[in-house]
């Protein structure tokens, strides 16, 4: 029973080409929202303050948290769904922890996140 369940969800899930994003880098995640019968595009950017889900599961999730007018909002975004038709990365962020739950109680300079420097070969 359970290798029938694997087989339909990797039938039905699809496999997204997003670039690689790890905890700490702020995104910007474009997505669409249904209004009755319009479809916009919403654009929620933020940092990501976890991820839910090895790298080989396809049910993974992501948090993405952004200050807006002084009050934190936070979104859960599932990696594999329809909605989402792109991810950005604005920058990619310094960290040492896999969930970054203290910046919900930072502020000011300490909810900043130190910018992580990317070395390109040519």
């Amino acid at each position: 029973m359970n290798q029938l369940m694997k087989y339909v969800e990797e039938q039905l899930l699809s496999k997204p080409s997003f670039p690689n994003f790890k905890t700490g880098d702020n995104v910007t995640v474009h997505y669409q929202i249904k209004e009755g019968d319009k479809v916009r595009t919403q654009q929620f950017r933020g940092d990501v303050i976890q991820i839910k889900g090895g790298p080989s599961n396809p049910k993974r999730n992501f948090t993405v948290r952004k200050i807006s007018n002084g009050v934190g909002v936070e979104r859960v975004f599932p990696i594999c769904s329809p909605f989402i038709e792109k991810i950005e990365i604005n920058k990619y962020g310094k960290v040492r922890r896999a969930r970054l739950f203290y910046l919900r109680t930072a502020e000011g300079k300490n909810a900043r996140i130190k910018e992580r420097r990317i070395i390109r070969n040519s």
